[in-house]
């Protein structure tokens, strides 16, 4: 089952600067061990010491943020499209 996978500017440089990659899988916690296997480190950057979806990483199936679906258990099927956008803070 392949998915497309957004990557954000910031974890390109794991990607050989893709912005977008495939990666397979059943649910959102495969895709990101599959991303692992072919970007070795990207886990890392996405999840904490837990296997949990960093605080400030925002991850959507098909725009839709998983937080408000099924989390890192979401299903995904073939030709579904995920976006890894990192939490960008600002202030003055």
């Amino acid at each position: 089952m392949a998915v497309v996978v957004r990557i954000p500017t910031p974890l390109r440089k794991m990607t050989q600067n893709e912005a977008e990659v495939e990666a397979e899988g059943n649910d959102i916690d495969s895709l990101i061990e599959d991303l692992e296997s072919r970007y070795p480190g990207i886990k890392d950057r996405i999840c904490d010491d837990q296997g949990e979806i960093r605080r400030f990483v925002n991850v959507y199936l098909n725009d839709e943020d998983i937080r408000f679906l099924n989390g890192r258990k979401t299903d995904v099927k073939d030709g579904d499209e995920v976006s890894i956008i990192p939490a960008i803070a600002g202030g003055n």
